[in-house]
């Protein structure tokens, strides 16, 4: 199905449409601008004020499928095209016609329900030693070997140079060209939906990189009103803001209908700011909807939130912005501060296994509470909204590259723990996501890397990081193509004995989780922590009581002799008498 005009949720496309068989129409909201220009190649063409809000038009025959244009803006210099798909030569060079439409699509979007959802955390770039969408469909099946049903793809919108995490990326719609562009990550998604994995992008609406950033010559894409760690703030509040909503409308529309992307992770949706009667969130959630039932199937939409407040998970319909789920960060926060000792920063508020029950039970811990880190009272409480609604890591990109060092859990806490941690995800109230390698114990680690071009910039990342990190240590040099290189993957578990069994207890859980009802249900449970021989031991009812689940949180091993019929253990044995350091028991108790 064609995105027609008719069928959109705003009132025309600003992506460059077919007209007919060769023929092209350009369109693009400029409104600081008197007069602009199409540039192909040596030609330039005016173009035609639509109306009096600040849109040129232009159509044309007899234009190439991958013609490479660019706009000028009063005679300026050729400038990307603010709703490219496709910049084959970079952020500063001209853009490229892509239309989405023409892909021979194999592949139906599969169809997971929310509760039986495992995501898997991955950065294309590092996946693989090529770092590209064709070499990533190399490894699908191993996700799937795994258990694995749901991808959640960081950034992939154009980006500076090469290598990068995607989060400084200056062209939303378009697909970074070093990954292979456009066409091999639609490729990438029809492969997915072909072995049964749904596959979801993280995108940022709250904010643009600094290199390769043209907006502001256009028109007014930005405010001054709300500032983010990361610059301004898009302009999504104020009366001319319309085109700017629509703008981020569209992009919604295209990797949801046009991709046939499964849904989107929106990064740091606490930074974006609006003040209007509808909030642009709940926005994008009605025209992600509306696109997923134009392709056929449905949108899975997150959002990262640092708010701990479930308006982000609330219906539309009851004042909510209708996420059907949103990270929840004090999972980790509670289980990484008590397994590594670490108490600063983020840390600080943490660190007590009390914590990690209250975290199961209440699903915030900090819901309200005074916050020593936020200093103030921070959060809402999760009351009644089932667990399914939440995502948690013990990993994620954040946690591992936002260190000096970038250093992975594995590299910080013993194995027995890190089986601990694994399993304590896994079997959580909630649903889980691993980090790319997570699975099979990677050591190599996942650092913070990027390429920009300019000298200003990179001396101010590389400061940024030595004052944010220098405490710490050495700081690996983020511009540097082995900083890079480093953060690698080595999908290397077959040959080593304690990482193939890492792995094949991820592969356990996985399936333990899909087998056992009671593990996917998100509304029945009760959480206690007990003492046994002053060990803590934490204890989860999953199900009405239909399965228990007794973790270990002490590292020798007790007496216990809890009622119920095993199912599954983390350690050896077949008697429930004797639980071993930091293990695991699964009991069916009903």
């Amino acid at each position: 199905m064609s995105a027609s005009s008719a069928s959109l949720p705003f009132p025309l496309p600003c992506r460059p449409r077919r007209t007919g068989p060769d023929s092209v129409a350009w369109r693009v909201w400029a409104p600081r601008a008197e007069r602009v220009d199409l540039l192909l190649d040596d030609e330039r063409i005016a173009m035609e004020p639509e109306n009096d809000a600040g849109f040129f038009t232009v159509e044309k025959a007899g234009v190439p499928a991958d013609q490479r244009y660019g706009f000028s803006l009063d005679g300026g210099p050729a400038r990307p095209d603010p709703c490219t798909l496709f910049q084959p030569d970079g952020v500063h060079r001209p853009s490229a016609l892509f239309f989405p439409e023409d892909f021979p699509w194999r592949h139906d979007n599969p169809a997971i329900e929310r509760s039986d959802l495992v995501l898997y955390e991955l950065h294309i770039g590092t996946l693989t030693e090529a770092g590209t969408f064709d070499a990533a469909i190399e490894r699908l099946d191993d996700l799937v070997d795994l258990g694995i049903n749901a991808i959640e793809v960081m950034p992939v919108a154009q980006f500076p140079g090469k290598r990068g995490w995607g989060y400084d990326g200056v062209h939303p719609f378009a697909t970074q060209h070093s990954y292979g562009g456009p066409a091999a990550f639609q490729r990438f998604i029809d492969a997915a939906h072909g072995r049964g994995l749904a596959v979801i992008l993280d995108v940022v609406f709250n904010h643009l990189g600094p290199e390769g950033n043209y907006l502001d010559e256009f028109g007014p894409y930005f405010t001054r009103r709300y500032p983010t760690p990361w610059g301004r703030a898009f302009n999504f509040d104020a009366p001319d803001a319309g085109p700017v909503r629509d703008w981020v409308l569209e992009c919604t529309w295209q990797w949801i209908h046009n991709f046939r992307l499964d849904g989107l992770r929106l990064d740091a949706v606490h930074a974006i700011h609006d003040d209007s009667e509808k909030h642009l969130l709940a926005e994008i959630n009605e025209v992600a909807e509306q696109a997923a039932t134009a392709r056929g199937g449905k949108a899975l939409m997150i959002a990262e939130s640092l708010l701990n407040d479930v308006v982000m998970v609330t219906p539309i319909a009851e004042g909510g912005h209708g996420f059907a789920a949103e990270w929840n960060d004090d999972f980790h926060h509670a289980v990484a501060a008590w397994m590594t000792g670490e108490r600063h920063g983020k840390y600080i508020d943490y660190g007590d296994p009390r914590k990690i029950a209250t975290v199961f039970e209440d699903t915030f811990y900090l819901a309200g509470r005074a916050s020593e880190y936020h200093g103030a009272p921070w959060g809402k409480p999760a009351v009644d909204v089932p667990g399914d609604r939440f995502i948690v890591a013990l990993q994620d990109h954040d946690h591992i590259g936002n260190r000096a060092r970038g250093e992975r859990l594995g590299h910080q806490i013993d194995e027995s723990r890190l089986r601990l941690g694994a399993c304590l995800t896994l079997l959580s109230p909630f649903l889980p996501m691993l980090f790319m390698g997570e699975e099979y114990g990677e050591t190599n680690p996942f650092l913070f890397f990027c390429e920009f071009s300019e000298a200003k910039l990179i001396d101010g990342v590389r400061r940024g990081r030595k004052r944010d990190y220098g405490l710490e240590g050495e700081i690996p040099d983020p511009q540097a193509e082995s900083t890079f290189r480093d953060s690698r993957l080595t999908w290397n578990w077959r040959a080593d004995p304690d990482r193939q069994g890492l792995r094949d207890l991820y592969r356990d859980l996985i399936s333990l989780r899909k087998r056992e009802p009671a593990l996917r249900d998100f509304e029945r449970k009760a959480v206690s922590l007990v003492e046994i021989e002053d060990s803590p031991v934490l204890k989860l009812e999953r199900g009405g009581g239909a399965l228990t689940i007794h973790f270990h949180l002490g590292e020798k091993a007790v007496n216990y002799s809890p009622e119920g019929t095993l199912v599954w253990r983390s350690g050896d044995g077949e008697k429930v008498d004797r639980l071993g350091g930091f293990e695991t028991l699964v009991l069916r108790t009903a």
